[in-house]
Parts: C-alpha cells; sequence; structure tokens
C-alpha cells in the first residue's frame, strides 16, 4: 500500500471527520498552485498504514502528520507550520514561529485539537476524495 504513494509529494494525513481539518485541508487544496500535497484522513486503512510505516502508535485523531516519504515526518504544529511554510504572503511568516520550542507551541495546538468539535463540529462518515 506505501508503495502507491507518491514519492515526491508530501502526505498530510488528518482527521476526516473534523469541520475544521477539513475546512484547513480544503484550504490547502485551493491553494497548493505547485501540487505539493496529497491528502489522507487518519481513519482510513491508507492513513493507518502510514502510521504504522512511522512507528507512530495509538495515536488519536486530534493531530495532523506531514509525512515526507523517504526524508522525514512531523506533527502537531510542527506540522502545521510546515504546511504553512508552502504559500505565499502572511503565511510563509508563520514558519517564524517555528523558533519556538515545539512544547510552548504544541501547548496552543493542543488547546485547539481538544475543542475543534465542540466549536467546529464533526461529520459521520470521512470526506471521499475526488480525483
Amino acid at each position: 500500500m506505501l508503495n502507491s504513494l507518491p514519492k515526491n509529494k508530501k502526505i498530510i494525513l488528518f482527521d476526516g471527520v473534523c469541520n475544521l481539518c477539513n475546512s484547513s485541508i480544503n484550504y490547502v487544496i485551493d491553494h497548493d498552485k505547485n501540487d505539493v500535497f496529497r491528502f489522507v484522513s487518519l481513519q482510513s486503512d491508507l492513513g493507518k498504514t502510514i502510521q504504522d510505516h512511522l512507528g507512530i502508535v495509538n495515536t488519536s485523531l486530534d493531530t495532523i502528520i506531514l509525512y515526507v516519504p523517504n526524508e522525514a515526518y512531523y506533527i502537531k504544529s510542527t506540522a502545521a507550520l510546515k504546511i504553512m511554510t508552502e504559500f505565499l504572503g502572511f503565511w510563509k511568516l508563520m514558519q517564524a514561529f517555528l523558533v519556538l520550542p515545539s512544547s510552548i507551541r504544541d501547548l496552543v495546538y493542543n488547546y485547539v485539537a481538544k475543542n475543534r468539535y465542540k466549536w467546529y463540529g464533526k461529520q459521520e462518515n470521512c470526506r471521499i476524495p475526488t480525483p
């Protein structure tokens, strides 16, 4: 299954039922002018396979993972900031927050993640990507 992943694309693993997460993914899709990213829900079989491959066990669905095949992977605030660096303008400036320790950045990330269903709601089913 991992062999089917494109080697030259960054894979974003996200909570497929989270409205905030889906809105964020829609934004990335709309602004990914260089076709950098592919998307996999954490709940999918492929999402679980990638997590197993990376040695990420018992992942709660309150994280985002940016997987760069054959290079590295990033989670939580680091993943979000690394994704933002692919965009221009204001979003590019967000990479400045990478100088802060992830333990500090993840305090904010975890607070939003903990409350995302309450604030934004959730869907009953994961989104199905369209070609």
